[in-house]
């Protein structure tokens, strides 16, 4: 489990998209500690960890992954977002974050306002249903806060250090993104369209008690 805190971005030194792919990072924090078979997303996509050097780690992708994510799109020299598994100790920064990805999102809009940026994702309408004024939504893994959404845009403000030092800064319009949506929204969403469930606990009851 991940929290959507970036810890570090690090540097794609090389990947190969084959029957075996892999990719090689070039980072630093998080490899402190890091051991054979442990986790880190990368752009929000939960990897394992298959080799490990002094300023490099390597991890497997398969093909599925490749298929769903914006992975399959990595070039050498891209840089990315990088976060270790949240150990049973740590501080919990952000919200609960699992790195398996929901759907790719699309960049339609980036506005600079004054020191805080202003960015608006299109989702798709499977996974839009689950996203709400001020919930949680995690982009390329990183744990943000809904500012408003539309159908299925959402728009997310940005604060200074955030932007600049995760690769939303390497963004364009068009490009697309790996999209998390808040897992507690679909057991909730399970919970109550389950056919035996004998419950007083309602949709109604839920959004008149703040959820």
């Amino acid at each position: 489990m991940f929290t959507g805190i970036i810890e570090e971005i690090g540097r794609v030194i090389n990947i190969n998209k084959d029957s075996k792919s892999t990719v090689t990072i070039e980072c630093n924090k998080v490899l402190k500690d890091t051991k054979m078979g442990d986790s880190i997303a990368v752009n929000g996509v939960c990897l394992t960890v298959t080799n490990i050097t002094s300023n490099t780690f390597s991890a497997a992708i398969s093909q599925e992954t490749l298929h769903v994510t914006t992975l399959n799109n990595l070039q050498k020299n891209d840089i990315v977002n990088l976060e270790r598994a949240m150990p049973a100790n740590g501080r919990f920064g952000g919200h609960i974050v699992s790195g398996h990805i929901d759907s790719l999102g699309k960049l339609v809009n980036l506005t600079k306002l004054n020191e805080f940026y202003e960015i608006e994702f299109e989702l798709k309408n499977e996974q839009a249903k689950y996203v709400v004024h001020k919930g949680s939504i995690t982009i390329n893994g990183i744990s943000l806060t809904v500012a408003d959404i539309k159908n299925n845009i959402v728009k997310i403000a940005i604060i200074p250090h955030t932007y600049e030092n995760t690769n939303l800064k390497m963004l364009q319009k068009g490009d697309f993104v790996n999209i998390e949506v808040d897992i507690l929204a679909k057991y909730i969403e399970k919970f109550l369209l389950t056919s035996d469930n004998k419950s007083r606990i309602t949709l109604e009851f839920l959004q008149e008690n703040g959820f």
